[in-house]
This record gives C-alpha cells, structure tokens and sequence, in this order.
C-alpha cells in the first residue's frame, strides 16, 4: 500500500499524523512527541 495523503493536527507537544492509502483507507496513525517530528518524515 502507498501513502496518498497524510494529516497532521499539530499542538504543543503531541502531534496526530494520519495516512490514507488511495482507496482512503487508514494504514498510518501515529501520536508523535515535538522531538520524533523530524526523524519520522526522514
């Protein structure tokens, strides 16, 4: 499965990131620290 689109709602220290495939299922949820940020995009 490949990621279509991605959200992000961003707070101060916990950010959600959410993915859908190209049939809008999920198949990405994650609950990231500030910190994880950059290293989870790499």
């Amino acid at each position: 499965m490949k990621l279509k689109r991605m959200g992000v709602d961003l707070a101060k220290q916990v950010f959600q990131i959410h993915g859908v495939d190209s049939h809008e299922q999920m198949i990405c949820r994650k609950q990231l620290k500030r910190s994880q940020m950059q290293d989870f995009f790499r």
